[in-house]
């Protein structure tokens, strides 16, 4: 049984497109390429390289690690430890455990480092889609934006899903974390009661990553049963259940 979903689309992207949608340079991309932080690129016609999105994937878990203040060096260790054929959906797995890591990041920025940041163009539609995710905020003629989120809200953008549908599926997911997220901190505290206040804040510290990884897995591994099951009743009735 796959274990997740496979990348669909081709590598469709020259080096000029990847380094736009990844906020980064081409130099970089060419920098990470000789260094083996990113897979070698699909040769087209006439010689041309062309990237997908799992080196998009690849891009911004390396931006994520930075942030984290990690070295070249330890971003190679880290990476070489993945497995070499891990798709842009794991990729993304990863970099949301590692962006957990990290306390809230949200800044105030213009209408085009916004766009910057999104590593695409945004129309005012767009804008409007992301401000009624929460994704950004309208603030003072410039946008409060959570790092963290942006990339996923821009992912989104792409969704052939209604805006109502999209913002249901947000508060299932808020009201459902919360309610676990409010468990696990009773579990803990339990578990801790008689520790002294370092002891719980580096036992926190360690567990923050290690419960986000279990959540996203397991999450992972529910949905997919679900639609399993979905898929398997239209296969058998012919049409949606």
């Amino acid at each position: 049984m796959t274990t997740e979903p496979p990348d669909i689309a081709a590598p469709t992207l020259t080096i000029d497109e990847l380094a736009a949608r990844a906020g980064v340079t081409v130099r970089t991309v060419r920098f990470y390429g000789t260094r083996g932080l990113l897979p070698p690129p699909v040769i087209g016609p006439r010689r041309v390289g062309h990237y997908g999105q799992e080196h998009l994937a690849r891009l911004a878990l390396i931006d994520e690690l930075q942030a984290q203040g990690m070295t070249l060096a330890a971003i190679e260790r880290y990476l070489h430890r993945l497995p070499p054929d891990l798709s842009a959906h794991g990729l993304a797995i990863h970099r949301a455990v590692v962006a957990s890591w990290a306390p809230d990041a949200v800044e105030k920025v213009t209408r085009e480092e916004l766009a910057r940041r999104a590593g695409r163009a945004l129309s005012d539609q767009d804008v409007e889609r992301l401000v009624a995710m929460d994704v950004v905020a309208r603030e003072d003629g410039s946008f409060r934006v959570d790092s963290g989120l942006l990339r996923v809200g821009v992912e989104l953008l792409d969704v052939p899903l209604s805006q109502e549908t999209i913002l249901a599926a947000r508060n299932a997911l808020i009201e459902h974390s919360r309610a676990a997220a409010h468990e696990l901190s009773r579990l803990l505290r339990e578990a801790v009661a008689e520790r002294t206040a370092e002891d719980v804040k580096s036992l926190s510290a360690y567990m923050h990553p290690l419960v986000v990884q279990a959540l996203l897995t397991t999450f992972q591994r529910s949905l997919r049963e679900e639609l399993c099951e979905w898929l398997d009743g239209i296969s058998e009735t012919g049409g949606p259940a």
